[in-house]
């Protein structure tokens, strides 16, 4: 979809025609109080016609009202006429008509501006535009555009007001009729989703109000419907109400009706709503199915519970009024768990309806600080999941939607956070059938007024101790909302809403009271409603740092080596730890994964962690001249706005996986191999209740040059979870020359139904013969070569290879290089470089700062001698020269000794650094030239992806050739990409594919290359990848690092950790060039 901008619909970015035309109300500060007086809709609607302002609060702007005339909150489900339909769980079949689809739209600048009568069945709407349900009306041409902002209100501060004047509203129409078969039925309306509030009006009369933005509300419209004729729903949206104070998330601020609208027919008697729990004995085998019903009359109900294979496992029946409860003894059920998802269904009835509800059998609790389900402790390998999709925004398709979750699992991801609020209602559905944990958020985030603190304090807040900042920032604004009472029944009903819709899914494993709402009383209020309806749950919120009320501790971006002195420490605790947000995956990165996974698996207490986030939220746009690009903040004339911190995902805003996910699944991989040699492996059994039994293995020799694929290799029966067991190669008996690698490969022996048969899960590479040395690839000159001498130039000629090179004498550098065919190879000279292009984990960290502030993109060679000797080894010239920057004092004396042969030049390079004030790393140490004429590269050594010394888990060490083009990660932030770590050589090749170029490290441990056909200069100037494409260069920007500095999390989170930093100092490297 292309997005249309603000304005393109017109001069006025908002649509002004209707019938009764706009009235412009002049606002002033005595008419915007906090009486608790209610106006309606149609009431204020009728005051604007009459020109007159209203004196009392309206609904979207009164703390007193959240809910008029909507029904109490349910369970989602959905009636049908018999139980053969409803098993179907097809909903086309059910007793539901969808109003989604095209609706008349008309948007105004505010509340007031909008059109009048336009509920009014005579309403003229021909003028109005359409827009689709469900969608956003950013995302279909109307209004202002997308705003991002990560914490700040993008409105004035005023709790609970929100501008009277500049609050765009949406005016929605759809007629329709009722099908013959729900009359005589109750007949209901039900959003899933509406941001942020809205009123609703059938045939002319006023329905309710409801506001929540990601919360359903449903509304009994019976008395209101002409069952015979054509009706006319009415809906009016608000962007902004009280309740957008506390839906501050990280996300868009998109508006409209984004999630399904249905008309519901409930017949004469009917469930209103059902409550299932599975309660396991203490030794986690029998259960008892508990069920309680909620009818509107009393009535016969009878209760059905079948088997995957539809067989009957146990049926009851019995007079009900509401509130009677089922209690039905299972023997053994099947056990429901992520890894082992086994969905009972339950089907309910009575003489007029039938629902239906897949059930798993599961347990969750905590022993002695540890968390369990069905009694065996569980780690959390989860990520964030916001709802996104690049063209539609919040409103996210259902194919989709089970894409990301197909793509959860077929990367060992094992949990979701619903961040910041409860889902699309069908994705609870898929977490049960895939066989995911599911930590349900509530709507709610206030995160705004720690900004608001800050900013109120000014410069004094840089003079604060430690111990106030947080209080500031975390613990006073808390007096705005969460420890006001006069916002408690919001907090409790964003609770209530949640449970209630959610009760019924086996994967819902832990409720969460919102996020970034600092802590206060409300937080309690909320616990205590939960704990009041439902103890089979644990509950978690961050911001109850000290975990005062809720059922574990929580963290958010904590080292690795921090969480390990909690999970050590000499205090007595009886919670566990999670991390709800770390890894923080913005951009190039996250690095240093395996520390965090290494201590979940160590500790007991520590439950694991969710990664921020699953995907970028770029929204797809294009140029002004066409070119398609992801936006981030600000790209939309948004202001404020928090620019491409909305870019921190797992994915691209597309859906397609990052790097940085594939790093992660190789992290939490279910198994992993722990050392051997070429007879025995071990491994250990990282499932937390299956064992490897569904799993196949084969081994396969890597060596430099060469892949030999073995046989498959047994795995003991009944390998259970946390078990270390031996594995016994056959088949493997010589070992080439030069280094090689035991591969074991870990699939899928059948076909699930998320993954095929054959679907790779896990990998281990041992180590079987070490690298070439440097010294032995070099060897001893065959013949010698050629020198010519001119006052500048240096000519080398090699007779028997055949190649040429020039050397720059005044500037000390290799200038040209001529193959045997007469091409020239060089097309930018030799520099040494420590600076690559920043990263998002670079920009904000020390690490960025530092060189930016020491200048590293701005170092040259400046030489002081050039002298040549020749003798045995070949001609050798020998560079003193002085690296460095412009303005500073700094410098790293260098010298380069370059020995040409006939069949080589070999490099060494010398560094040390001198000055009062240096750098405390660098980016890199390496060479960087231009290189004519290159159209792919192989190499020998991790890959095929890129990597980098803390991001390198997933890449295996092999033989590759891929294209340069291919060899660019294209980051929707352009940044540092590309590097290829523990390279032993790599070979640029022509079109032809023939060998241009050939560097080699020999065993030189993290040695690596980048070979793209942009300079780091044109990727740091770019914002955007369609600006980066307009630098694309015809040669081949090469990098040859002996060392390189690690990724970190530094966007939020911690920097590089110093085993991953590259430290300055002196330094001796050497590299082959042939």
């Amino acid at each position: 979809m292309e997005h249309i901008r603000a304005g393109e619909h017109g001069e006025d970015p908002w649509t002004e025609e209707c019938s009764h035309g706009f009235v412009h109300i002049h606002l002033s500060t005595e008419h915007q109080q906090s009486s608790p007086a209610i106006l309606s809709s149609s009431k204020y609607l009728k005051m604007m016609e009459a020109h007159t302002f209203p004196k009392d609060v309206p609904d979207w702007s009164n703390l007193n009202v959240i809910h008029k005339n909507t029904l109490p909150p349910r369970a989602t489900f959905h009636l049908y006429d018999n139980e053969s339909d409803a098993l179907t769980r097809d909903t086309s079949k059910s007793k539901s008509l969808s109003l989604s689809g095209t609706w008349k739209f008309s948007l105004a600048k505010s509340p007031f501006d909008a059109p009048v009568d336009f509920f009014e069945k005579e309403f003229d709407a021909q003028k109005w535009g359409q827009i689709q349900v469900p969608g956003v009306w950013q995302l279909q041409g109307y209004g202002r555009g997308p705003q991002y902002t990560n914490v700040i209100y993008p409105f004035p501060v005023d709790p609970p007001h929100v501008p009277y004047d500049d609050n765009e509203t949406g005016s929605y129409l759809k007629t329709f009729t009722v099908p013959q078969a729900f009359r005589g039925d109750q007949l209901r309306l039900r959003f899933e989703g509406v941001d942020s509030s809205f009123h609703v009006w059938v045939n002319g009369k006023e329905v309710g109000y409801s506001q929540g933005s990601r919360n359903p509300s449903e509304f009994d419209i019976t008395s209101f419907v002409d069952v015979e004729g054509e009706n006319t729903l009415a809906v009016q949206v608000y962007q902004f109400c009280d309740g957008s104070y506390i839906e501050d998330q990280d996300q868009w601020w998109l508006s409209g009706i984004f999630r399904d609208v249905n008309l519901l027919a409930f017949p004469k008697i009917h469930f209103q709503d059902f409550k299932i729990q599975t309660i396991l004995d203490s030794k986690y085998k029998d259960a008892i199915l508990s069920v309680e019903v909620d009818l509107n009359t009393t009535s016969d109900v009878t209760l059905k519970l079948l088997d995957a294979s539809g067989k009957t496992v146990t049926s009851a029946s019995q007079s009900a009024i509401p509130g009677t409860a089922f209690s039905l003894p299972i023997s053994n059920p099947n056990k429901w768990t992520a890894e082992t998802p086994y969905l009972y269904q339950l089907v309910l009835a009575t003489s007029d309806c039938t629902v239906q509800q897949r059930v798993g059998f599961r347990n969750t609790e905590l022993k002695n600080g540890i968390f369990l389900v069905n009694g065996k402790p569980v780690k959390f390998r989860g990520v964030n999941r916001h709802e996104h999709h690049p063209d539609h925004g919040r409103s996210v398709p259902y194919d989709f939607l089970r894409k990301d979750l197909l793509l959860m699992k077929t990367h060992n991801i094992n949990a979701i956070r619903m961040s910041h609020q409860i889902n699309d209602p069908r994705l609870y559905d898929l977490a049960d059938e895939l066989g995911l944990w599911v930590m349900d958020e509530c709507d709610l985030e206030c995160h705004g007024f720690g900004e608001v603190d800050i900013t109120s304090l000014g410069p004094k807040y840089r003079h604060l101790s430690d111990i106030d900042k947080v209080k500031h920032r975390i613990r006073s604004p808390a007096r705005w909302t969460s420890d006001n009472p006069d916002w408690e029944e919001a907090y409790v009903d964003r609770a209530r809403q949640a449970i209630y819709r959610d009760k019924n899914h086996a994967c819902v494993v832990i409720w969460s009271l919102g996020n970034e709402a600092f802590y206060g009383r409300n937080h309690q209020k909320m616990y205590d409603f939960i704990k009041s309806y439902d103890q089979t749950r644990l509950v978690h919120y961050e911001g109850d740092y000290e975990a005062k009320t809720v059922d574990m501790y929580s963290r958010m971006y904590t080292s690795a080596a921090d969480i390990i002195k909690f999970a050590t420490g000499s205090e007595t605790w009886e919670k566990p730890l999670v991390m709800c947000e770390f890894e923080h995956a913005m951009g190039n990165g996250p690095g240093n994964i395996k520390e965090y996974i290494d201590a979940f698996y160590k500790y007991p207490r520590l439950m694991g962690g969710f990664v921020w986030e699953w995907a970028n939220h770029g929204l797809r746009t294009k140029t002004a001249d066409g070119e398609e690009y992801m936006a981030y903040g600000g790209d939309f004339g948004d202001q404020p706005n928090d620019g491409n911190f909305v870019m921190d995902g797992l994915l691209f805003s597309n859906h397609t996986p990052t790097p940085g996910l594939i790093e992660y699944s190789k992290a939490i991989e279910p198994v992993q191999v722990l050392g051997g040699s070429k007879d025995k492996v071990k491994i250990i059994n990282r499932y937390d209740f299956a064992t490897l039994d569904h799993l196949a293995c084969e081994w396969s020799l890597v060596s430099d040059g060469s892949k030999k694929t073995g046989k498959e290799v047994k795995i003991p029966k009944g390998v259970q979870p946390g078990e270390t067991v031996e594995l016994s190669i056959e088949g493997l008996s010589e070992i080439p020359s030069g280094e090689s690698y035991l591969e074991l490969n870990f699939t899928l022996r059948d076909s699930t139904n998320w993954a095929k048969a054959g679907h790779l899960l896990a990998f281990g590479q041992i180590p079987l013969s070490k690298p070439t040395t440097l010294a032995t690839l070099k060897g001893k000159p065959t013949s010698p070569v050629i020198k010519q001498v001119t006052p500048q130039v240096l000519s080398i000629t090699s007779p028997s290879s055949k190649t040429q090179f020039k050397f720059d004498i005044a500037h000390g550098s290799l200038v040209s290089w001529i193959t045997a065919d007469g091409k020239e190879l060089i097309h930018t000279p030799l520099t040494l470089d420590f600076y690559r292009a920043q990263t998002d984990n670079d920009l904000p960290s020390v690490f960025g700062k530092d060189w930016t502030e020491f200048r590293l993109h701005q170092t040259k060679c400046h030489v002081r001698s050039v002298s040549w000797t020749s003798g045995p080894e070949g001609l050798v010239v020998v560079v003193n020269a002085r690296v460095a920057p412009p303005v500073l004092e700094w410098s790293v004396d260098t010298t380069f000794t370059y020995t040409f042969t006939s069949d080589h030049l070999s490099l060494n390079v010398k560094g040390k650094i001198c000055g009062d004030s240096v750098p405390s790393t660098f980016a890199r140490i390496g060479l960087t030239l231009g290189v004519n004429g290159v159209e792919s590269a192989s190499w020998f050594g991790r890959g095929p992806g890129e990597s980098y010394r803390d991001k390198k888990l997933s890449q295996k060490f092999g033989n590759y050739e891929v294209s340069i083009d291919k060899l660019f990660t294209d980051y929707e932030f352009p940044q540092e990409t590309a590097n290829r770590t523990d390279t032993r050589w790599v070979s640029l090749n022509g079109k032809d594919g023939k060998k241009l170029l050939k560097a080699s490290f020999g065993e030189l441990e993290e040695a690596s290359f980048t070979a793209l056909h942009y300079a780091a200069s044109d990727i740091d100037a770019a914002k955007h990848p369609y600006e980066l494409y307009k630098k694309k260069k015809e040669e081949t920007v090469l990098r040859l690092d002996w060392a390189h500095h690690g990724l970190g999390t530094g966007a939020c989170g911690p920097a590089t950790l110093p085993d991953y930093e590259l430290k300055a100092g002196d330094f001796e490297y050497e590299i082959l060039l042939e």
